[in-house]
Parts: C-alpha cells; sequence; structure tokens
C-alpha cells in the first residue's frame, strides 16, 4: 500500500535527476540509473500503466534517491511518504486525507467528544508590548479535574511538573497540561485571592467536548441550541436533552445555530433531522460507485417535534451540517438565515493502514431531499483558494436566485439551487470590522483581563460588590444586573489601561462596545464558567437578533409544510448512529 502511494515519486525523481548539475562526470552506475530513468520518464507515457507496473516504477525510483539524491543520508523517508500521499490524495479531491499514526490518534480524539487533561481553559496575560507575563486560568469545566481540585478564575500557572510556565504562551503551557489518561500534573500556582503559590496534584482524565456549548431560553417562548462544536459521538444525546430542558421551561419556539459548525459525524445530524421530519422523509442521498452506496436515509419518526424553527449558517458551515440545514429547508421545515454555507458534499470512509496510520476516502457524494448537490466546485485544484473562500458571497445581491446551479423545488415548492452549499432563504451579513480598529480591539484584550483580575478580587473601589467568592455556578443563565459595566465602571478602567498599558482614552472610548462587552464576559466567566459567558456574546449578535425575528415566518412555513407534505414514504435505510 505504502509503495503504490508514493506514485508522484516518479515524476519527482525524473524532474530532479533531469535538471540536476554535477559537479564532476557521473560514475559509469550514475550514468546508467541516470540513463535508466531517462527511459523509463519516456516510455511511461506511450504504455497503458496497471498498478504493478506503477509499484515497480516507484520502488525503481526511491532507490535512484536513496542512490544518488544529494541529501540522500539526511533525508526524513517518512516526511517524504507523508508530503507525496497527500498530494496524490489532493489531486483527486480536496477532502480525501492521510493520516499519520499521531495524526490518526488526534482525529479519533476530535470525533469522540472527549481529551485527555486537566479541563480547564487558559489565557494569557501580556504586558504593554504584548509579551507574556504570564498564563492564568480561566474557567474549569463541571466535574472536571481542575474543578475537583479548586482551581479558579485568576489563578496563575507558575510551574507544570517542575518545568516554569513563566513567559510561555498558553498554548505551550496547554501542551504541559494535557497527557494520557491516570497520568499526574503537579501544578505550581499562585492564588488569585490571596498572592500565595500553592502546590496542585492533579491526575489527568477524561474531559468531555460538547457539541452544544449553550441550551436556555433567550426570550420568553424561544429556545436557543448552539451546536458550534461540531457532530460527535455524542452530539445526539447532547440535543435530546437540550430539548427536553427547553420545553420544560416553555420552549415555543426554536433557533439553532450551525455557525462555524464544520461538520463530522453524519449519523449525527441525521438524528437531529430526524427529530423534526416525519416518518419517510428524506434526509439526505448519497451517490457513490460502489454497491450500496447509492442510497435515501429518511427518517423514521413518527411524531417529530413541530416547533418553528430558524437556523444560522455561515461560510464556516459544512458538511454534516449542511445535510441538516439542507434537509429542514428542502422540507420547509425551518428558514435558514445567514450566510451561503461552505459546500463540502463529500463523503469520507475511513481505511485504517498498517502502522496506525489512516486514509479517509472520498467515496460518495451528498445530496439534499430535492436532490441538490452540496459540494462546490474543486476543478481548478488550488486549494488555498478552496478553503479561504467556502460559502462565497453568492449572495450579495440577494438571496438563492444568485447560486450558480440547477433549480429544485422544496416540498412547498420554492426554489432551491445546487452547485455550492447551501443559500440561505434570508440573507444575513455578518458585521465586520476595519483590520485597523480589529488591532485596536486586540491590544485592549489584556488590560480588560488585567482590570477583571482586580475587580474579582474586590480590589477596585466603589466595585467592591464584583468580587467573585463563591465556586463557579455551572448551567447558570445570566440575568440583566449580573456585573453591569456602568459608566462609572467604564471610566475606572479607561483610567487603569491608561496607567497601566498607557493605552490612550480617545481610543478606548471608541470602542466602548467592545470593552463593556468583553469586560462583562470576563466578570460571568469567573462567576459561571465560560458557557454562561457566551449569553454576553449573544446579546451582542446582530445576526441572532434577527434570525430571532425570523421567526415568525418560519412558523408560517411550518404549518405550510403539513399541508404539502407528500404522502409518498421512501424506503426507510440503515445509517450508522
Amino acid at each position: 500500500m505504502k509503495r503504490v502511494s508514493l506514485l508522484i515519486l516518479v515524476a519527482i525523481a525524473t524532474l530532479g535527476l533531469n535538471s540536476t548539475f554535477l559537479a564532476q562526470a557521473p560514475s559509469g552506475s550514475a550514468r546508467a540509473e541516470i540513463s535508466k530513468s531517462r527511459d523509463l520518464a519516456a516510455t511511461t507515457g506511450k504504455r497503458t500503466v496497471r498498478v504493478e507496473d506503477i509499484e515497480k516504477d516507484v520502488a525503481e525510483a526511491l532507490a535512484v534517491i536513496e542512490a544518488n539524491h544529494a541529501n540522500g543520508d539526511a533525508l526524513n523517508y517518512n516526511d517524504v511518504f507523508k508530503e507525496t500521499i497527500d498530494t496524490m490524495l489532493h489531486t483527486l479531491d480536496p477532502h480525501s486525507n492521510y493520516f499519520d499514526a499521531k495524526e490518526y490518534e488526534q482525529f479519533r480524539t476530535d470525533q469522540s467528544s472527549r481529551y485527555y487533561g486537566i479541563g480547564a481553559t487558559i489565557g494569557d496575560l501580556n504586558d504593554e508590548k504584548g509579551n507574556v507575563i504570564a498564563t492564568y486560568i480561566k474557567a474549569t469545566f463541571d466535574g472536571a479535574p481542575a474543578n475537583r481540585a479548586g482551581l479558579r478564575y485568576g489563578d496563575k500557572i507558575v510551574e507544570v511538573n517542575g518545568t516554569s510556565m513563566v513567559g510561555k504562551p498558553f498554548i505551550e503551557v496547554r501542551n504541559f497540561l494535557r497527557g494520557p489518561r491516570g497520568t499526574p500534573a503537579t501544578l505550581v500556582v499562585e492564588r488569585l485571592n490571596t498572592g500565595k503559590r500553592e502546590s496542585v496534584e492533579i491526575v489527568r482524565d477524561a474531559v468531555s467536548q460538547p457539541s452544544i456549548s449553550e441550551a436556555y431560553m433567550i426570550r420568553p417562548g424561544v429556545g436557543y441550541i448552539s451546536m458550534r462544536g461540531g457532530f460527535n459521538q455524542t452530539t445526539f444525546a447532547e440535543f435530546v436533552r437540550a430539548m427536553t430542558e427547553l420545553r420544560a421551561a416553555g420552549m415555543q419556539q426554536l433557533v439553532i445555530d450551525l455557525r462555524d459548525n464544520g461538520g463530522g459525524l453524519v449519523g449525527q445530524a441525521y438524528e437531529v433531522a430526524n427529530a423534526f421530519l416525519a416518518e419517510g422523509q428524506t434526509v439526505f442521498t448519497q451517490r457513490g460507485r460502489i454497491r450500496g452506496v447509492t442510497e435515501p436515509y429518511a427518517s423514521r419518526n413518527r411524531a417529530p417535534d413541530r416547533s418553528p424553527i430558524v437556523i444560522l449558517v455561515n461560510r464556516n458551515t459544512a458538511s454534516a451540517s449542511e445535510i441538516l440545514a439542507g434537509a429542514l429547508q428542502d422540507h420547509d421545515r425551518a428558514l435558514i438565515a445567514g450566510e451561503s454555507t461552505f459546500g463540502k458534499g463529500l463523503v469520507q470512509n475511513p481505511f485504517q493502514l498498517d502502522y496506525g496510520s489512516m486514509l479517509l476516502l472520498t467515496i460518495a457524494k451528498y445530496e439534499t431531499p430535492s436532490g441538490r448537490g452540496i459540494q462546490r466546485d474543486y476543478s481548478s485544484g488550488d486549494l488555498y483558494n478552496y478553503y479561504s473562500n467556502g460559502g462565497s458571497f453568492r449572495d450579495e445581491e440577494g438571496a438563492a436566485k444568485k447560486s450558480l446551479g440547477p433549480e429544485s423545488k422544496t416540498d412547498a415548492g420554492r426554489s432551491v439551487y445546487s452547485g455550492g452549499g447551501i443559500d440561505p432563504d434570508i440573507v444575513i451579513k455578518p458585521a465586520t470590522i476595519p483590520l485597523e480598529r480589529a488591532r485596536s480591539q486586540g491590544k485592549l484584550n489584556s488590560p480588560i483581563f488585567a482590570f477583571a483580575l482586580e475587580l474579582v478580587t474586590g480590589r477596585v473601589k466603589g466595585f467592591e460588590s464584583y468580587r467573585v467568592i463563591e465556586p463557579l455556578k455551572f448551567d447558570y443563565d445570566i440575568k440583566a444586573n449580573d456585573f453591569p459595566v456602568t459608566s462609572t465602571l467604564f471610566d475606572v478602567f479607561k483610567k487603569f489601561a491608561a496607567d497601566k498599558y498607557n493605552v490612550a482614552g480617545p481610543s478606548i472610548d471608541r470602542e466602548r462596545e467592545f470593552v463593556e462587552r468583553s469586560l462583562r464576559t470576563e466578570l460571568v466567566t469567573a462567576a459561571y464558567g465560560t458557557q454562561s459567558s457566551f449569553q454576553v456574546l449573544n446579546e451582542y449578535d446582530e445576526t441572532l437578533k434577527k434570525g430571532i425575528e425570523l421567526l415568525p415566518q418560519a412558523r408560517t412555513m411550518a404549518i405550510d409544510s403539513l399541508r404539502s407534505r407528500p404522502q409518498t414514504v421512501t424506503r426507510l435505510s440503515t445509517i450508522n448512529r
């Protein structure tokens, strides 16, 4: 298998040998090898090449490289092999990939809904020049080792297993904190409230990475579920739990946020779609060259949820999340709002290779229930352009009519189009800021974090009530009076930033909303954890606000979908769940 995958080395070897300038005349054996490879290059294009011929050619090419390349003794042939097979696969399509043993292990971790570590988010505090001063605990997860060990917001990480963390960026510190399950991590931390250093022994364990970061009542009667974490092994179980809690809280309408959801396990996306579609309604179809791959997958739900739904998408919504959005759009079960999605509609299947590596190979294509292809064109072979222009702005002048592909019809007769992701029913362009403002905001991150540390310890005169003493209150829904950033507090921050970070007052005034949002996010994180802090950000999310305003339109669509639903039943196919 590995010899076959070195196909491209034939071209590399031939090019290298034909363009090499030698300091001295080659020996007779070298001349023979060069002549042999030139003959090979001249004849390869004239013959019908079989796999066994390719294997032989590749083996010979590799032998020539080992014997004659100027850096042959120093070459890392594992790197050569990986680069070769990656290049070979990318001539097929953008989503077939090779994973070496280490990458495959990370791939499995990403799909498993968990990693091994201490279960905390961390962040840097920088000085006015941008140099890292220290790395701090930002939040711990409910039930995770760090939480059980008593680590809290603002604890400074001084050492990990005897190695100083002072001045190291948080990415390096994170790598020290992660490790195999059951292994110890001895941390020296400087407590925020006391300033004392303590040694904390933590045993690494499995830490969950939920698909659903938020599920709460965002308005009376309106539930909100953020599914930005992709589709992994626990997604549907999380979804069922979220829906149960929201219904108990009085949910009548629902916003599902698929922005930045890059996909994952299609079976989990199928299960979520199945919750809203009636028995027999198609969720998606796979079309492939292998027998048994081409088949429709249909809902088996005899009592689907009928709540009006708005689904938010953007250009980073891809793959399994596009299947979910496309299915509910084609059956008029959800109003899709936002940007055109990425356009990744190829089916990959993992093939495990020797030595722990894995080939993720495209075996089929996805279609939505109306027959739309999701996959965007990749024939140019320009991977940079392909990945950087996902969900290209075809919708600058309107909605899906700007799409390039053929027309299909939803159950209710609405026009939808193929050939480049899922176009929204309602276009909502994301808010953007000029690069200079983004840089200005970036410079305020450390002053905001440093000021938050002062507030949560009760060291800011007049705002002693902002001190955080109690342990984290997980699953807390924030209220308007939780840590408000008043005009007085904003002015105190301006003086702090000017004194400690030499930031001019007018530049802070220009970014007042950013400061208020970021400072309140820090304070809510300290008191209630990361999940609650997302609710602060949602208060400033214009796309989300517009999505909520579209719910009456989604309700009308949900009623129409009941009236227009075809009575024919698609054959039910099984799916790996």
